[in-house]
């Protein structure tokens, strides 16, 4: 069996990285995809949950996993370091890939680029490198699959949000919709995190009981710097924000869809649960 490594973070998706598997797979039957993703840091609000973090790369993991997985490839994987030279040698150390692909954004955008990255990992492993070069923006490049953002806390399992997300998914023909649920934590305190954690595994639960492609996280507890955090971090088709009617949701008093529609550069859907229907009282 030869044991391909895949290092890639924002341009997992892209056709071109796709393709290139697929033609690895084609030459070599027995191919054994393993992928690293190093994790990042957000640019917006406070960076102390580190989970949160964590989860980011863990998103594009499973997301990446199981649309592989459906594909046919055999395939796992692993979030790695903060930096991606280290992330990438660990899993060196650990599995003794055959080959290497490490997929960036053009130069210009791409931080690993700027480090030197596949430079140093070919240097210092002796392994071939084979460097993908993702374009977002030329549509031969694009990612084959739209994702939607949702972003909700206590309405994450109403009957409302679970319906619209599989008419968005129905719409999406034979090509998969990717969904990408955050869950902002409610408030600072310290039980926060797991409260939060327990409407996201709520949730993730019932939509892919739905039959819907879905990953989660836990996000900032300001719910607009946990949505703009996410913008960054994944190419995002249209946002669904979930909330509570106007007299029961914060989220409504404080402008949030309005202000998520003045920054975000998609689409942005706002579903409204009943009180009876939300999982618990918001």
């Amino acid at each position: 069996m030869t044991e391909l490594l895949v290092v890639a973070n924002e341009t997992l998706g892209g056709r071109r990285l796709h393709d290139v598997l697929a033609q690895k797979a084609k030459t070599n039957p027995s191919l054994l995809i393993r992928l690293v993703i190093p994790q990042s840091r957000p640019r917006r609000g406070s960076v102390i949950y580190l989970q949160s973090v964590r989860d980011v790369a863990q998103v594009r993991l499973e997301l990446a996993l199981e649309m592989l997985r459906d594909a046919g490839y055999e395939v796992t994987g692993e979030v790695g370091d903060f930096d991606p030279f280290q992330a990438t040698m660990d899993a060196i150390g650990d599995h003794k890939p055959d080959e290497i692909i490490i997929s960036t954004l053009p130069a210009a955008a791409s931080g690993w680029l700027r480090r030197d990255l596949v430079e140093r990992v070919a240097e210092a492993s002796g392994i071939p490198v084979q460097h993908v070069i993702s374009e977002f923006g030329d549509e031969d490049d694009d990612p084959p699959n739209d994702t939607t953002l949702v972003v909700a806390t206590r309405t994450a399992s109403s009957p409302e949000l679970t319906g619209r997300l599989s008419e968005i998914a129905a719409q999406g023909g034979t090509g998969g919709h990717l969904f990408i649920i955050v869950v902002p934590q409610p408030g600072g305190h310290g039980g926060a995190a797991a409260e939060a954690r327990e409407h996201l595994d709520a949730a993730l639960t019932r939509l892919r009981d739905a039959g819907l492609y879905v990953a989660g996280l836990i996000g900032d507890p300001d719910p607009f710097t946990a949505t703009m955090n996410a913008l960054q971090f994944f190419r995002i088709s249209r946002v669904v924000i979930s909330t509570l009617p106007e007299t029961r949701s914060g989220w409504l008093r404080a402008e949030l869809i309005g202000r998520v529609r003045r920054y975000a550069a998609c689409p942005v859907e706002h579903i409204v649960a009943s009180s009876s229907d939300a999982v618990t009282a918001n």
